[in-house]
């Protein structure tokens, strides 16, 4: 498998698992430090359960790291997993605000409005 299909099936996995609210909102509160399934389950109205299997598709996609620590498991985010995703949609951003640059240097070369023909 090349370099390149599987930098595309990893960036697959991790919008796919970001695609869902439940998932995003544990990203989130991951973003201030590890947690368990219990801390994590707090704000939501599902269960436990429902919570693991939103971590455990976290986890598939690369975006979250589960750890023992006695008898808790907490789940971190692994922070070079967002590196990936926010470097793949710079390369975006950074093209498309060129062309925008472009444009606006053009429509600045322009009259705002065509001349109006003398009568």
């Amino acid at each position: 498998m090349s370099s390149s299909t599987t930098t595309d099936d990893q960036l697959d996995r991790a919008f796919m698992a970001l695609a869902d609210p439940v998932r995003r909102a544990i990203v989130a509160r991951l973003s201030r430090g590890a947690a368990t399934v219990n801390e994590l389950a707090e704000p939501f109205a599902i269960t436990k359960q429902a919570v693991s299997k939103h971590i455990a598709v976290l986890e598939q996609a690369g975006l979250v790291s589960r750890s023992r620590d006695a008898q808790r498991r907490p789940a971190a985010l692994v922070p070079e997993a967002l590196e990936r995703l926010t470097a793949w949609i710079d390369t975006y951003r950074l093209t498309t605000e060129s062309r925008f640059r472009r444009l606006d240097d053009v429509l600045a070369g322009t009259p705002s409005s065509p001349p109006q023909e003398e009568r």
